[in-house]
């Protein structure tokens, strides 16, 4: 899994996947008060509720480039769909697709397109350790796009999603590990270890 990521194959592109379910599309009741000399941005925490969108995301280690979709539900079916779109996207190269090992990527109906498409694999981050899978972009979009935002509608929130994802890949960046391989085994023995522990008593 680390090897993928500071070491990928040669001719082959590496992408972390996984979605973000249950995003609400929330109005808030007043409108947020700007920024002022002295006086910071204030905004209510009262909302009212629109519904959800689940948000798949495909972030392409080398790059930074992400390839998005966002859909009512994340079953499996869901799941497949975005992973096709995702193998389109990159049609010329081996795809390797680092995720959790959610229910979903495992279903028979995966299973059975990934045999009659060899030339994609996905690795599966160990347990506890979803933080490999580069979670991090989820957390920017979040800060920047949706948790300060104001949605009258589902359509609106997805628009917005879009919006960000495009400014995004405009100027991509992909993130930097800041330890080496060895190090990041180490944290991820330690993980399994404490799990283990735990399991025992």
């Amino acid at each position: 899994m680390v090897g993928l990521y500071l070491n990928p194959p040669q001719n082959a592109v590496v992408v972390c996947v996984d979605e973000k379910s249950q995003v609400q599309a929330l109005e808030r009741t007043q409108p947020i008060l700007p920024m002022r000399p002295g006086i910071p941005e204030r905004q209510t925490h009262d909302y009212a509720r629109h519904g959800t969108t689940t948000l798949f995301a495909a972030l392409d280690v080398a790059t930074g480039q992400v390839t998005d979709a966002c859909y009512p539900k994340h079953r499996h079916q869901e799941f497949l769909k975005f992973l096709k779109k995702v193998a389109a996207a990159y049609p010329d190269a081996g795809l390797h697709v680092v995720c959790d090992n959610y229910a979903t990527r495992k279903h028979a109906e995966v299973k059975a397109w990934l045999a009659k498409n060899p030339r994609i694999t996905l690795h599966f981050t160990p347990t506890s350790c979803s933080w490999l899978n580069l979670e991090c972009f989820f957390s920017v979009i979040t800060r920047q796009a949706i948790r300060r935002g104001s949605f009258t509608s589902v359509k609106e929130l997805i628009s917005a999603i879009g919006a960000f994802i495009d400014s995004w890949n405009d100027h991509p960046r992909p993130f930097t590990w800041t330890k080496d391989a060895d190090t990041i085994l180490d944290s991820i023995n330690r993980a399994k270890t404490k799990a283990n522990v735990l399991t025992d008593h």
